[in-house]
């Protein structure tokens, strides 16, 4: 468990193809401090991957540039701008139409990192961030790619595929409108095209890590079994670029887990999670949320030729905030900060 977020995010309900997190309060406060924290934690990891060696420790320099390779990120930038620089009091469905970048809510990513890390176990396979700054490219379509054990057999491994979403709206339906936009994710990212593509992109940077021999920490053993363990799925890309190997049998090694942070009214009225009525209210949300999920699912048209999209190894992951421009707000000031220390 590499950032040990254990004592601040507490998963609540374990369920088939869906999971569920929690963040509480303290003195009534939600615990939007400890939370960025251990998300700022994270912001080393989530920018250079293991692109760069494993970096079990760094220095203030390295944080620094890994803060600075975020805001290089028009995404970032932009929500910045909008949120702090500007203090702007708009939700989600308030902004203009063609601000892409303030809906997509950037630090889900962030978010869907530290939950794959600390609580699946998985390791960052591709950074988006590392090669966004380094060349301007867009590696892959998905949120993150990672490697780490299959939920179904653990004795196996399995590409993480996720996608997530952070949202916020008047009417209480943040979490209906994430989860929808992630269903739709699904049907057009696991498109065979779209997957044809993405798995060229990544395997063009199969040579993009730091050479074993210039790794010089405690760390060079892990990186070293990280390095095979890369090559593995890399071989096994190249083959299913050149049809050596059936998509959909790669898909069977594949995980998709959907992060749904939103605005939830049930952290925005109560201020004790221990409180009966806030466990009744939390869980009906909760199962309310998977009923919207599911029948989502059930829309999905599977077509001939085409990934059987309805079979995917899919996790829900419900991560509810009483307020998102709180948590935004508070990531950006830190994160500016940081590049600037």
């Amino acid at each position: 468990m590499p950032f040990n977020s254990q004592g601040i995010i507490k998963k609540i309900i374990t369920q088939p193809n869906l999971e569920t997190f929690l963040v509480g309060f303290d003195l009534g406060a939600f615990r939007y401090e400890a939370l960025s924290e251990v998300l700022m934690d994270t912001i080393v990891d989530f920018a250079f991957g293991y692109h760069t060696g494993i970096l079990k420790t760094y220095d203030r320099r390295i944080l620094k540039e890994a803060a600075k390779s975020i805001y290089n990120i028009k995404a970032f930038s932009e929500v910045k701008w909008t949120y702090v620089d500007n203090n702007s009091e708009l939700l989600d469905c308030e902004l203009k139409a063609e601000n892409k970048y303030l809906k997509r809510g950037e630090f889900g990513e962030l978010i869907l990192h530290l939950l794959l890390r600390d609580f699946y176990s998985t390791v960052p396979l591709l950074s988006k961030i590392y090669f966004k700054d380094t060349d301007g490219a867009v590696v892959h379509g998905f949120d993150t790619v990672h490697i780490g054990p299959d939920i179904e057999d653990s004795a196996k491994t399995s590409l993480f595929l996720g996608e997530s979403k952070v949202y916020s709206r008047k009417d209480n339906t943040a979490g209906i409108n994430g989860i929808k936009d992630l269903v739709d994710d699904i049907k057009h990212h696991f498109k065979k095209d779209f997957l044809y593509r993405e798995i060229a992109l990544i395997g063009k940077k199969r040579y993009s890590y730091k050479p074993i021999d210039n790794l010089a920490d405690t760390s060079s053993d892990v990186y070293q079994q990280f390095l095979k363990d890369k090559d593995s799925w890399f071989d096994l890309m190249s083959k299913v670029e050149s049809h050596e190997c059936k998509l959909e049998d790669f898909l069977h090694t594949v995980t998709v887990p959907l992060v749904c942070t939103y605005q939830s009214a049930v952290l925005s009225k109560f201020d004790n999670e221990t409180d009966e009525d806030f466990i009744k209210e939390y869980n009906a949300e909760m199962e309310a949320l998977k009923t919207v999920f599911e029948a989502e699912m059930a829309k999905i048209i599977d077509e001939k030729g085409e990934p059987v999209r309805t079979k995917l190894k899919v996790i829900l992951i419900l991560f509810p905030l009483p307020n998102k421009k709180e948590l935004v707000k508070l990531l950006h000031q830190k994160l500016y900060n940081q590049q600037n220390a």
